[in-house]
């Protein structure tokens, strides 16, 4: 990971692993068909209007901050995700998933229905593009599933969710209800009594999001 020179334009873009395989399997199957934006980098209380040279200098620290060159590693980048929210609006929304943290037993399961509150004037709280759910470690999963959301993107990304090699792998979904049943599988415990991963969900129309701490715990019988 390193800095950007900021003195000229620049786009630098990676491919994520997943990428880089439908693209080498060259049928077709690599498209991009959303994009996202985003201002991690950006400290806003350096915007100063108290600036002497005048309203033209207000953001000059803000213009002169170092970028982050782009990196695969989703906890740390894209965090804070651009929205376009209705003009006047005068609270950012929120996600109520309704729960802080999640216990499951061995072969548990759970459905979770997102809800964003403080969007669109309180008159709707389920978006109309769904949510991205994103279990850090899906080993700790026996099934991980989101219902809710028919476009391509969605069975796309919902088609290959659960799949995993067995490695300390990331997975996403999309819908308007994420489901999650918890492992059966004794031999990922070793001699701990419980596993930990987190859930982070984001509306995909209000770029709100929240991560829940997972917990689950070896059956004793």
């Amino acid at each position: 990971m390193g800095y950007l020179n900021n003195s000229v334009i620049t786009v630098d873009a990676i491919l994520t692993t997943k990428g880089r395989q439908a693209l080498a399997a060259n049928d077709g199957s690599f498209r991009i068909t959303q994009f996202a934006l985003a201002d991690d980098e950006i400290d806003y209380m350096l915007y100063n209007p108290s600036h002497p040279s005048g309203s033209a200098f207000y953001g000059q620290a803000i213009d002169g901050m170092p970028l982050l060159e782009a990196f695969p590693e989703e906890s740390q980048i894209m965090k804070f995700k651009l929205a376009t929210l209705p003009r006047g609006t005068a609270k950012l929304p929120v996600l109520n998933v309704g729960y802080t943290s999640i216990t499951l037993q061995q072969g548990a399961t759970i459905a979770i229905t997102p809800q964003t509150l403080n969007y669109l004037g309180n008159d709707q709280v389920f978006e109309t593009a769904g949510y991205s759910a994103t279990i850090a470690d899906v080993r700790l999963m026996s099934t991980f599933t989101a219902t809710g959301i028919n476009t391509d993107a969605a069975a796309a990304a919902n088609a290959t969710a659960t799949t995993t090699i067995g490695t300390n792998v990331s997975s996403t979904v999309t819908g308007t209800q994420i489901s999650l049943r918890a492992t059966t599988v004794n031999t990922l415990f070793g001699s701990n009594a419980t596993l930990v991963s987190t859930l982070t969900i984001v509306g995909l129309d209000s770029g709100a999001r929240i991560t829940v701490p997972i917990t689950v715990t070896k059956s004793t019988t």
